[in-house]
């Protein structure tokens, strides 16, 4: 058993290191100042510990003095004053550096090579644009992370970022994975199949491409031409004749003996051959297979030939842009306009553009077109591997430090250029247009919904313009499976991320109760603001509550808002008519008025967008919750049936209702089924 060593970091609390963790190359000094003490702790760290000490800073707490009051570090010294005092105490190792509010909510987390030099600049306001310097100004503490090297503090940095959020920070909204494309190649007859997440499945990934859709459209067209099997493998070993992807030709049918391993095995080689750009022997081969068949008057295998050649032609069209010097890269342009920015990433592998998005960084108003791009590209590839080449706009504030983080999580050299001339400069200027249209369609938009926002402020009889709106519906068939759901809107769009949804859970609403599910729901979401966030200063709160129903739903919210104590957030529900025609909408407000809008008023139409979005997503969540249960056979209700053994019943039958007509000897042949849970199975399944 490896050796163990403990480090006192404060009264009561440990840290247990091996002896392997202790030789690793993360090497820590933790520096926190908490409003109670100064703690300085040396810590030799694996990659494992580093969210441990990232939680550890995260969570300490504010001490207080005997009369039970909250005491600061700094008795009292805010902004520049608290910057000095911080920076006389620290040196010039490289870290990470966090500013805390008054409350210890942290404004801003920031990197350095020189941690005084870097911290002690900040005290020179002069210098500083109009977001920093507003950052200072509420700056009442801080918290410093020192690293050994500044790698490792762009690292962290980036880290914290990602789990704190701060106010000041320019924060990438948008980091949802990437799909691909995914062939296990280690199996006898590989399938080809959409991928997203984790790579953690044998066999080889190509990608990203920017959408699902063009993941779809692509697996489509390849399908056509290399015959490939996308079924799962419990579909696989179980068919006994081939299946309708076989009939309409985008598959060789592999499942039946249709094709043989080898001949099989070629067509994945030139599948993969086509996914890295080597696409034009493939071409000539079919080609050249074509005219073999038709001089043999093999027609129809020649007109199968042709239409694979087609497909091929196809996928090469809708590429789009296919640059001739670039293999592997991402193309990165960056606009900034208006104090909005819009970052435009093009996927260029195997010669081929597999794509492009925009995104639109937060808090990028003041900040410049390096710094904004640095932070992009650390956050975005924080859980992406990168490709070997970055083709951007702009250079990063730190491109040396930027390329080895990259490097680093790659495995691999990762080089960040700013092309001037040829093919790779052309690439740059269509990614940099594309980021200005992209952000003039954003910013109007943008102008568009505050327009509107204010209008509902009209119709919602609010004194400001609400910046936050969240709606809420219902969602059941006949009384089952009832879920509750909300979406958020604010003046820059839906806001995906306050979307939520709520399980029904109490056992004394009737089925298909709408005002007890109203109830439940409003009552669920705005006591955990209450308990969290009872000042209202995380932005979580909302200036106004819209429900899908009339005066019965608007009752039952209103009640439940009483029950928390909270009177003073407007509350609207919104009902079709008697008719129940779209743009009869009315209005109900609490105090019993009604409200109808002219047929032709834009607020109607926002309002109904908004109504109709809750609508989709709660019936969204209705449908996922009733399939799981729909789907869930009689094997999950055996005793002594997990996930494992269920895997591996369904892996060898193929389906529930096969495992259901197998005898006891049949089911002792599955993998982990003994010959007692084989009774215990067959018993269970035929006594119901």
């Amino acid at each position: 058993m490896a050796a163990k060593s403990r480090i006192l970091v404060k009264p009561t609390v440990w840290i247990q290191l091996t002896n392997r963790e202790r030789s690793s190359p993360w090497h820590f000094i933790l520096l926190i100042w908490n409003r109670a003490c100064y703690i300085r702790v040396r810590v030799d760290t694996g990659r494992a510990l580093v969210r441990q000490m990232m939680d550890l800073a995260a969570t300490t707490t504010l001490g207080k003095n005997e009369a039970g009051e909250e005491r600061s570090a700094t008795s009292g010294l805010q902004g520049t004053d608290c910057i000095r005092h911080y920076a006389d105490l620290l040196d010039g190792s490289p870290g990470v550096y966090r500013m805390l509010g008054s409350k210890g909510e942290v404004l801003y987390v920031g990197k350095a090579k020189n941690l005084r030099n870097r911290v002690r600049s900040y005290a020179n306001r002069a210098g500083l644009n109009a977001r920093l310097r507003k950052m200072i100004d509420a700056t009442t503490s801080m918290m410093v992370l020192t690293t050994r090297t500044e790698t490792e503090a762009l690292l962290l940095e980036q880290n914290l970022i990602k789990q704190l959020k701060p106010a000041f920070n320019v924060l990438l909204r948008d980091d949802k994975s990437f799909p691909g494309i995914h062939i296990a190649s280690h199996q006898k007859f590989p399938p080809i199949r959409k991928h997203r997440g984790k790579r953690i499945d044998k066999g080889d990934y190509f990608g990203p491409f920017a959408s699902a859709a063009a993941v779809n459209r692509t697996l489509g067209q390849l399908q056509k031409v290399f015959l490939l099997r996308s079924c799962p493998d419990s579909v696989f070993n179980n068919r006994s004749r081939p299946c309708l992807q076989y009939q309409i030709k985008r598959c060789s049918a592999p499942c039946v003996g249709n094709i043989s391993a080898v001949d099989y095995a070629q067509l994945v080689a030139d599948a993969k051959e086509f996914l890295l750009g080597r696409s034009g022997r493939i071409q000539a081969q079919l080609a050249t297979q074509m005219k073999e068949a038709s001089d043999a008057l093999e027609f129809e295998r020649a007109a199968a030939l042709r239409d694979r050649i087609h497909a091929l032609t196809q996928v090469q069209l809708v590429q789009g842009i296919n640059p001739r010097t670039v293999s592997d890269c991402d193309v990165v342009g960056l606009h900034l306009e208006g104090g909005l920015v819009c970052v435009q990433v093009f996927f260029i592998r195997g010669n081929r553009n597999w794509g492009n998005r925009a995104y639109f960084p937060k808090n990028g108003a003041d900040a410049g077109e390096d710094d904004v791009l640095e932070a992009f590209l650390a956050q975005f590839y924080s859980t992406k591997t990168p490709p070997p080449l970055l083709l951007v706009s702009h250079p990063p504030a730190e491109p040396d430090m930027l390329e080895a983080v990259l490097t680093d999580r790659r495995g691999k050299r990762v080089r960040i250029r700013i092309p001037k001339r040829g093919e790779k400069a052309v690439l740059v200027e269509n990614a940099v247009r594309n980021a200005r249209e992209s952000l003039a369609l954003k910013m109007a938009e943008v102008k568009s919904q505050a327009r509107l926002m204010a209008k509902v402020a009209t119709v919602l009889r609010l004194d400001e313009v609400p910046q936050r709106l969240e709606v809420f519906d219902n969602s059941h068939l006949q009384g089952t499976d009832p879920v509750g759901a909300m979406i958020a809107v604010g003046t820059e769009g839906f806001l995906k991320s306050g979307y939520r949804k709520f399980n029904i859970k109490r056992t004394d609403t009737s089925p298909g109760d709408d005002f007890a599910m109203v109830n439940e729901v409003i009552t669920r979401r705005f006591r955990r603001l209450v308990e969290e966030d009872s000042e209202r200063e995380s932005g979580a709160w909302p200036d106004a509550i819209l429900i899908d129903g009339g005066k019965g739903q608007v009752s039952a919210a209103v009640a439940a808002m009483n029950e928390l104590g909270i009177a003073d957030l407007p509350i609207m529900g919104i009902a079709k008519g008697r008719e129940r025609n779209q743009g009869r909408e009315q209005f109900h407000f609490p105090d019993g008025s009604v409200v109808a809008l002219r047929r032709n008023d834009p607020v109607l139409y926002f309002i109904q967008r908004v109504r109709d979005e809750a609508h989709r997503f709660a019936i969204g969540v209705h449908r996922t919750r009733r399939a799981k249960r729909t789907t869930a056979s009689a094997l999950s209700r055996i005793p002594g049936i997990g996930p494992t053994r269920k895997s591996a019943l369904l892996a060898h039958f193929g389906s529930a209702k096969a495992v259901e007509g197998a005898g006891i000897e049949d089911l002792k042949k599955v993998r982990g089924i003994s010959a007692k849970m084989a009774e215990t199975i067959h018993a269970h399944l035929h006594d119901n």
